[in-house]
């Protein structure tokens, strides 16, 4: 990266060897008691994470494994729904399931689509990352007719007035409200209202309980991660996650270690991830020529630069000014680029309506006259599902093959966000669960160039196989 000068945030020259610490690859024997202690608290019993010299970190089974048995349901440590797809789908903000009712659901989105048409907005809404090299694809854009519907149809769907059909065989948890009032973050429960309050929100809620200056700067943070890649949203919440662990720890009245220290053992979660710069490990976009490289790459640092110093104007900690560095912050975001598993949750409209469609043909008929004018309005993407980023602490220290003996896979009763593996062949006690982290049915040398991405070369059987000679 020959092109890209010093960093222009101070704090990384102020830091460099508390910055240093923080990046540093952690011990063998304190990533082995993280992930022993993790798996045991979560009850992971089937799966221990071990380590090789071949492969470094991998999972393997504590256990035997059939055919499309479920090795692991992973919780998130982070995560967030991609912004664009909130016009699409409501889901919890903390564990990501769908609320409301399937009345609420299609009329929020016929609602939302209609102002977005109205004002010519909705197909020229910006893809994030489109022209700054995320990897993320949106969603809101719908090829019905939002229109057909009337209005005041569409608010009494979102207001419970008017009842569709069946849909008391789907039934969804009511939405409970930010604690902290703001309109942008909505729950199932107040269980997880309070979990994300106490996890990562309350230093990143825009409502009316905050601050009237850091609620703006807060704002500002969140238009700028919206209008360009929303990947700074995971990012910060990463952040908030280590500054509100940072603050238990220190709140314990047997602590008598340095705030550095402190620190440290707060941002340990996060400190197990595969992380680079973001601007040196985000892949180069199609369209932009290898000579434009390195001012491509310079351009990344400046985007996350501002969005760094949007997110200090917000939140900034003193007592945690490391966390708060370009080079922190650059590989923070790195970590999602290259370890994260999309976020995918489905979306019980499609069931609604699938439902509807499998009714013996005389109830199908009658359900129809009142389903279809709806179905036409949201058209083809009638199915949107929750999208979004997220970091899954074990699924994420799963090792790459080309002929993988699991995957990652949501079966119809996975309602929330967790990361669900499930077998594809028989695994064995002590073997270990691979997985593919690209399409194994390209050719060798197109998995081979993928692969080079994530920073090494497959030796997988099916490699050894495929490999030229």
């Amino acid at each position: 990266m020959g092109g890209i000068g010093a960093s222009p945030c101070d704090l990384d020259g102020k830091f460099a060897p508390q910055i240093a610490q923080l990046l540093a690859t952690p011990s063998l024997q304190s990533a082995q008691e993280y992930y022993d202690e993790l798996v045991r608290s979560k009850k992971h019993d089937g799966v221990r994470v071990s380590y090789s010299g071949k492969h470094g970190k991998g999972v393997c089974a504590n256990r035997d494994f059939a055919e499309d048995d479920v090795i692991l349901k992973d919780q998130m440590l982070v995560g967030a729904q991609h912004s664009l797809n909130k016009i699409d789908c409501v889901v919890c903000s903390y564990c990501f399931r769908f609320i409301g009712s399937i009345e609420f659901q299609i009329g929020r989105r016929l609602y939302l689509h209609s102002i977005g048409a109205s004002t010519g907005s909705t197909s020229e809404r910006h893809c994030h990352g489109s022209d700054v090299g995320s990897s993320t694809s949106c969603s809101g854009s719908t090829n019905g007719n939002c229109n057909a519907v009337p209005q005041e149809v569409i608010m009494s769907l979102m207001d419970g007035d008017t009842s569709l059909p069946f849909t008391d065989q789907f039934c969804l948890p009511s939405i409970v409200a930010c604690p902290g009032g703001c309109e942008g973050e909505l729950y199932c429960s107040q269980s997880c209202a309070d979990s994300d309050w106490d996890s990562y929100h309350s230093l990143l809620c825009t409502g009316s309980k905050t601050e009237p200056s850091r609620r703006s700067a807060l704002q500002k943070f969140v238009e700028h991660a919206n209008g360009t890649n929303d990947i700074f949203l995971v990012a910060a919440k990463a952040i908030t996650f280590t500054l509100l662990r940072y603050k238990k720890l220190k709140r314990q009245p047997a602590s008598h270690e340095s705030s550095f220290s402190l620190l440290m053992e707060a941002w340990k979660p996060l400190s197990m991830g595969f992380k680079k710069r973001w601007w040196e490990c985000v892949a180069l976009p199609e369209d932009i020529d290898s000579s434009e490289e390195d001012s491509f790459r310079q351009q990344m640092r400046d985007l996350a630069f501002a969005s760094l110093q949007l997110l200090k104007d917000a939140i900034f900690d003193p007592e945690c000014a490391p966390l708060f560095s370009l080079d922190v912050y650059g590989h923070i975001i790195g970590m999602f680029e290259l370890n994260n598993l999309d976020l995918v949750v489905a979306s019980p409209v499609e069931d609604y309506f699938i439902h509807i469609d499998d009714l013996p043909e005389s109830e199908k008929e009658e359900a129809e006259k009142v389903t279809g004018p709806f179905l036409d309005a949201l058209g083809e993407d009638y199915s949107v599902p929750c999208e979004g980023t997220a970091f899954f602490p074990l699924q994420s220290c799963m090792n790459h093959s080309c002929c993988p003996n699991a995957k990652a896979f949501k079966r119809d009763e996975d309602k929330d966000g967790h990361a669900v593996i499930l077998a594809l062949k028989p695994i064995s006690k002590g073997e270990e669960i691979t997985v593919s982290y690209i399409d194994e049915d390209l050719s060798y040398e197109e998995r081979q160039a993928q692969l080079a991405d994530y920073g090494f070369t497959c030796a997988c059987s099916k490699c050894q196989e495929e490999r030229p000679i």
